[in-house]
């Protein structure tokens, strides 16, 4: 257990960053799932749109919840599928 006030504090942050981080992460989960759901059904305006959000979720995490190149991995392999629809 933590005796000093700085490391108390530093044990609190810790904590509300990952809850953050946890919640950040399953959401782009979820963007990225909703957009290749939308891409098997064929659905091609749909697909645009739910990759569209998708990506930007993926961006804005980039960096932050996940390394820059994953999240541009990420985001390719999306488009590729995207493409493949038309």
């Amino acid at each position: 257990m933590a005796n000093h006030k700085s490391s108390k504090k530093r044990i609190l942050v810790t904590a509300k960053k990952n809850t953050v981080n946890t919640a950040r992460k399953s959401a782009v989960k979820t963007y990225v799932k909703k957009a290749v759901k939308a891409i098997a059904t064929g659905d091609k305006p749909a697909a645009v749109a739910a990759t569209r959000t998708a990506e930007s979720k993926i961006m804005k995490a980039a960096g932050k919840i996940m390394p820059k190149k994953r999240a541009a991995r990420k985001v390719s392999r999306l488009t590729k599928k995207l493409n493949k629809v038309a």
